[in-house]
């Protein structure tokens, strides 16, 4: 997608009303793309972040297409990776993630305001990378003859972010440090199988995945720990209070100790997970 394709008044509007416009967009690709350019022209023109401004949630969030079909993770059955079918349900499910993800970041450069300017300018980044993870998968998909849609996907991801919706701080604790985190642990035992199965090209874009996503576990625990300070707040017992509150899922290893470390974990919160992974 070309500059001249942007709507004008997306180039030239107020960073957070872009970021909602280009949540409603529908179309992966094109949603993929205006999120790249978006973090772009405002990492140049940092002055359209307007923190400000309050915006009205519209009722048709997030966009997305017709397929894929959303149902119960229960119903979504596991496939061996040896085979070019169980590689390409896997690098779906990989792009559903990815997909939603750049939703959650977009839902909290526009819904959240008052808050400091890197805030807005860390999450329209964490959107243009995880833009940049979706269409690294969505290539690779289509060299197994399929496309982004082709098979069922479930919506836990955006059902966290509706829950949290009017909590800023409940939104940083329980998506970036609970959601996203659980993809460091996942991505290198995948990794590991696709590297095994001999399908190197997909074990590369984890690579770039998980590097990426160390970085946007670290944004979380910045922001987390910035409104904790704040507000006076204890973090570890705060995380444990949002997380009983807001029904976060349980966490369960085995845990990727060094990437929670280069994601901001701090030594205390490592510690109680080596405590559950020796409980299990």
């Amino acid at each position: 997608m070309h500059d001249s394709a942007i709507p004008t008044t997306e180039a030239n509007a107020c960073a957070r009303r872009a970021a909602l416009a280009i949540l409603r967009e529908r179309e992966p690709a094109t949603k993929a793309a205006r999120a790249r350019l978006l973090f772009e022209s405002t990492r140049v023109e940092p002055s359209r972040i307007d923190p400000n401004v309050t915006l009205d949630e519209p009722g048709d969030l997030p966009g997305r297409p017709k397929r894929p079909e959303l149902v119960e993770p229960s119903s979504l059955k596991r496939r061996g990776m040896q085979s070019d079918a169980g590689r390409a349900v896997l690098l779906h499910a990989l792009a559903h993630i990815e997909f939603n993800a750049i939703n959650l970041a977009l839902d909290a450069v526009w819904r959240f305001p008052s808050m400091p300017h890197d805030f807005y300018l860390d999450w329209l980044k964490v959107a243009a990378e995880e833009a940049h993870h979706f269409s690294l998968l969505s290539a690779r998909l289509a060299e197994f003859g399929h496309a982004y849609g082709d098979f069922p996907a479930h919506d836990g991801l955006w059902e966290m972010a509706q829950r949290t919706r009017g909590d800023v701080l409940a939104r940083m604790a329980l998506v970036p440090r609970t959601l996203e985190a659980r993809g460091l642990d996942a991505s290198p035992p995948i990794r590991k199988r696709l590297a095994q199965a001999g399908d190197h090209a997909s074990a590369a874009i984890l690579d770039v995945i998980l590097h990426d996503e160390i970085g946007h576990v670290l944004i979380g625990n910045r922001w987390f720990r910035f409104l904790c300070d704040g507000q006076r707040l204890d973090p570890h017992t705060t995380y444990e209070r949002l997380a009983a509150q807001y029904h976060a899922p349980k966490l369960r290893g085995p845990f990727n100790f060094e990437a929670r470390r280069d994601a901001g974990f701090d030594e205390a919160e490592l510690r109680a997970l080596a405590g559950l992974d020796d409980a299990k």
